[in-house]
């Protein structure tokens, strides 16, 4: 065998040999890589050596690493001793190699036989060591890591004590990268940002938001995960103001921060906010970003703006399928159906398949226009052209479908007909039209199904209590209320809210607690008066209270949806829509209200409920009165 001497990219030819007059370039041969056993790649070297082909660190690389897994271990030994190479350098590269491969399990057997042998290791050999246990995710290989580190000496290495955080954490031993952490002599940002992002996925958020407030300095990612954090849990409004401290400390946002806002911004319906957002958003250059994107379609889509949410579609550079579903689904929801299967017909053009999410924006479109036989060709087409089965969500838009237009009956046998069970969506779809169509009879029977899935759900009493009281049958809806109170059940408080400025102002039923609450009464009087001369009657079916009627009237009067809009019309500029978010279904009574207000005042209101939107504008609703 000869030696070599390898320069900063390849193995000259062998010293013995006369230098060749034209000397070839590191050989680059594709098949390298195709050679999968130690004996082709003997041959290969062998080829090499007869050719006085210069060898690359890539190629002396490769062969070591597969010879090394095998018994022909010594033969890379002696390959790597032969050149003139730092022999932990190379084996760090077949190490590296390995851990970022498709078996990175083969990166810790060549670490193990590495040691075993007493081949000479540094910081590098164990940094690539922990890398493939990490992506392998198995809590045993942690401790053998662990082990390792402090029996070479590296126990004070903060890039490898990260490492091991990081590996405990992903192979679900928590316990133990807490242990190391409160253990560590020193920590930096890393250290403390793999805790708290892992404390987040685990859904202890209080305990890594406690964990935020103690680090010393904080970067973007930490920043972020605790935005994060907020949103997955449902807590908007803390991942918007902990935004704004960001801000004030001049963290400069990311492309994950701008996804993670424009999330919470959509969940609390604040549009101001996730305007500024976007523009940032362009100027940073993420506007080709597909993720921000439909993170944008999203926000706008569900802060009513469609405008807005149509116009980020149009400039696209790319759309993938979900951008496409949303948009189609932004139009079913806020009554624009013709223009969802418009677009839907367009994307199919387009030779881009449709996936579930589509469909249920088809399906919706389908059902605020009334359009049951194409509703029922979408419903059937997904499975025989596309090949998509069809989920209880789907079910749902049908029975929906059925129900909005009356057909109850024709309803209740397609939830017969299921395929699965009818969860609380599905029947709460029919009851829904049970209640739109004054069918009573079957409106008990569909309760009955309802409270044996959650017999703690006050919105099903609600409902059920409400259809008496329309029918005027009030014993019944005092035996419904009695009920609650026997089992315990109590209605979820109403409230509206309405973001001026990028601050959340939120209300409920005869709210007197806002600082502009006197303003507020003022207003509403005058706007009151107008909306009596026009025929305006407060709808006290809605209260199913056993008190006066005086006083059922004053408290439909200071609905939270009512408070939102008189605020809204005294904050935002004149001829700019009113955005508002509800947190339960409107009410029969604010559905009449804000029409005629939205006529009075020649604004456009929007109402988030939880149903769907509702977008008032010169009297009318795009909801087209049926919710």
């Amino acid at each position: 065998m000869h030696r070599y001497t390898l320069s900063s990219s390849s193995l000259p030819l062998p010293q013995t040999h006369q230098p060749n007059p034209h000397p070839k370039p590191p050989l680059q041969n594709p098949l390298l890589h195709t050679f999968k056993t130690p004996f082709e790649l003997k041959q290969f070297h062998t080829q090499i050596i007869k050719t006085n082909t210069p060898i690359s660190i890539l190629q002396l690389t490769h062969i070591a690493s597969i010879c090394a897994l095998t018994p022909s271990f010594p033969y890379a030994t002696k390959l790597i001793q032969l050149s003139c190479t730092n022999e932990t350098d190379i084996w760090n590269h077949c190490l590296k190699q390995l851990a970022d491969s498709d078996t990175p399990n083969n990166a810790v057997r060549l670490f193990i036989q590495l040691c075993t042998q007493g081949v000479c290791l540094n910081a590098f050999s164990f940094s690539h060591f922990i890398k493939a246990c990490t992506r392998l995710e198995d809590g045993l290989y942690g401790k053998i890591v662990h082990g390792f580190i402090e029996k070479h000496g590296f126990q004070s290495n903060l890039y490898l004590l990260n490492g091991m955080v990081h590996l405990y954490v992903v192979s679900g031993e928590f316990e133990s990268a807490r242990q190391l952490f409160d253990k560590m002599p020193d920590r930096d940002v890393v250290t403390w940002n793999i805790m708290i992002k892992h404390l987040v996925k685990r859904g202890d958020v209080d305990e890594a938001y406690a964990l935020f407030g103690r680090m010393p300095e904080r970067n973007v990612r930490s920043w972020t995960a605790m935005i994060m954090g907020f949103v997955n849990i449902g807590k908007p409004k803390e991942a918007i103001e902990l935004f704004n401290k960001m801000e004030e400390e001049n963290v400069r946002p990311n492309e994950v921060t701008v996804v993670a806002v424009l999330a919470a911004c959509a969940d609390l319906c604040v549009h101001d906010l996730g305007k500024k957002i976007h523009e940032f958003s362009n100027r940073s250059g993420f506007k080709t970003n597909v993720r921000i994107c439909n993170t944008l379609l999203d926000m706008y889509i569900k802060c009513g703006c469609l405008e807005a949410a149509r116009s980020v579609f149009d400039e696209m550079e790319e759309r993938t399928v979900v951008s496409w579903s949303a948009m189609i689904q932004g139009l079913a929801i806020n009554g624009k159906g013709e223009e969802a299967l418009t677009l839907f017909s367009k994307m199919i053009d387009l030779r881009i398949k449709p996936n579930a999410v589509t469909f249920i924006g088809l399906l919706h479109a389908c059902s605020h226009m009334g359009m049951v036989n194409e509703g029922h060709e979408y419903f059937t087409s997904m499975s025989k052209d596309y090949g998509i089965v069809p989920q209880i969500e789907h079910y749902g838009c049908m029975v929906d479908l059925l129900s909005r237009a009356g057909l109850l009956k024709e309803a209740r046998e397609f939830i017969k007909s299921m395929r699965v069970k009818p969860n609380g969506v599905v029947w709460g779809a029919l009851l829904g039209g049970c209640r739109v169509h004054k069918n009573v009879e079957l409106a008990e029977e569909v309760i009955e199904h309802l409270l044996e899935l959650d017999p703690l759900n006050d919105g099903y009493y609600v409902v059920l209590s409400n259809i008496y009281a329309e029918a005027k049958r009030w014993e019944d809806a005092a035996r419904v209320r009695k009920l609650m109170r026997e089992k315990g059940v109590k209605k979820t408080p109403g409230s509206s809210s309405i973001s001026v400025n990028g601050v959340v102002h939120e209300f409920v039923a005869g709210d007197e607690s806002h600082p502009q609450t006197e303003a507020i009464q003022e207003r509403w009087e005058k706007l009151l008066e107008e909306m009596r001369l026009r025929g305006y009657v407060p709808n006290t079916s809605v209260i199913v209270l056993d008190i006066e009627e005086s006083e059922k009237v004053k408290f439909v009067l200071r609905h939270s949806e009512k408070l939102a809009a008189v605020f809204g019309l005294i904050n935002t500029a004149k001829g700019t829509p009113i955005r508002i978010m509800k947190n339960l279904r409107v009410c029969e009574d604010c559905h009449a209200a804000l029409k005629l207000i939205s006529e009075i005042v020649d604004r456009e209101i929007v109402v988030r409920d939880r149903n769907r939107f509702h977008c008032f504008k010169n009297g009318v609703c795009s909801c087209k009165d049926y919710w």
